[in-house]
């Protein structure tokens, strides 16, 4: 099940509302990533409070822990982990990439050894469906290879890209297929990829359309390329997609990336960014970015950031968090992460409300200029 409904445009930006199964979802959208049934950090009452949406989960990781047997048992993932909301999934395909020589990918599928307990496994399209439909996700991903920019120092050539592109629109079919013959009620996202190459991305774009998915997705970005590189795709691809249906860009990225991808027509984003970076004492203001551990914040009463209403900027010091993290306490990072998930989600909430009232654009040149200003003004 899904609906996509178009509420307001402002050059290629668009303020949309996606119906799920499990809920509905405003776009443009952060969706935080909880890969193995969790979003590090935080529980799942406090992602409710921070107004995140619909969250993410892992079919790779899921399936190797706690496997497909338990998650039988509670009826998906949504019980499972106590979230009552939308869950998207990821197909694997992304974590296979990661795995570099660990894997042999063949037409029928990827073949690799668990990273758990070595076991040979076999990841295929159908296999990615059924998991995913045991994980009753409200968003399914279809199973893809993502090309790589550089292998070992190589960087990927155009037929090397190509080969790639055309061996996920492949998948793409045997995706759909057996995701209609498992009579699955949720919804299935295509991905575009063909690698730095534009005229590539745009033979993807046409293959996927014709197989009427309800949602698409840009991959194969973020993956080790140059930045300038990673805006020119972004750049060309999503303004590409149906206009009716729903575009996500996977694994991307900075707060700037996201209010640029919304420029270019974007609706959900995930990445760790904000998760990961926390547990490392980096953190997100609306006014540049501030490293926790830097020894300037020893003394420090402030909050990270005074103009934010997060429940760690409203109750404890810069001062406090420093102390946490040198100590190694378990409640740093928590509440680190708190703040950088509600700064996400909260300046998609901005964005949407600047695209209600036609004022997208000048909340970006905003934006830009708050966040180049430094953090401590």
């Amino acid at each position: 099940m899904l609906r996509f409904e178009l509420l307001a445009t402002e050059g290629l930006a668009r303020r949309a509302r996606l119906t799920l199964r499990h809920g509905v979802v405003d776009t443009p959208v952060f969706m935080p990533v909880g890969t193995y049934g969790t979003v590090k950090g935080v529980l799942p009452r406090s992602l409710e409070e921070l107004g995140a949406q619909i969250i993410l989960g892992n079919t790779f990781h899921l399936w190797l822990r706690p496997g497909l047997e338990v998650l039988k048992t509670f009826g998906g993932l949504h019980r499972f982990e106590g979230w009552t909301r939308p869950i998207l999934t990821d197909s694997g395909g992304f974590q296979v990439w990661s795995l570099g020589d660990m894997r042999n990918i063949s037409e029928e599928g990827v073949r690799f050894a668990s990273p758990v307990n070595g076991d040979r496994l076999f990841l295929t399209p159908e296999v990615s469906m059924q998991i995913q439909t045991v994980l009753d996700s409200d968003i399914a991903m279809q199973f893809d290879e993502c090309t790589p920019y550089e292998t070992q120092g190589h960087v990927t050539t155009e037929a090397e890209a190509r080969a790639s592109m055309e061996l996920s629109l492949r998948w793409a079919a045997r995706c759909r297929a057996e995701f209609t013959r498992l009579e699955n009620p949720n919804a299935l996202f295509g991905i575009v990829q063909g690698g730095m190459f534009e005229r590539l991305r745009e033979a993807s774009i046409e293959a996927l359309v014709a197989m009427d998915l309800p949602g698409y997705a840009v991959g194969g970005v973020s993956v080790g390329e140059p930045k300038d590189e990673m805006r020119r795709i972004v750049a060309h691809t999503p303004q590409r997609l149906p206009e009716s249906k729903p575009r996500y860009l996977m694994g991307v990225g900075t707060p700037e990336d996201l209010v640029d991808g919304v420029a270019h027509g974007v609706d959900m984003f995930d990445c760790v960014m904000p998760t990961r970076n926390a547990r490392n004492g980096h953190l997100f203001t609306r006014f540049g970015d501030l490293r926790l551990r830097n020894a300037r914040h020893r003394n420090d009463d402030r909050p990270i950031d005074a103009t934010c209403g997060c429940y760690t900027c409203r109750g404890f010091s810069r001062a406090y968090l420093h102390h946490l993290d040198r100590c190694g306490e378990m409640l740093g990072p928590m509440l680190a992460t708190i703040h950088n998930l509600h700064f996400y989600v909260n300046l998609m909430r901005e964005v949407r409300e600047s695209l209600d009232i036609g004022r997208f654009g000048a909340f970006r040149v905003q934006f830009q200029a708050d966040r180049v200003r430094g953090v401590d003004g």
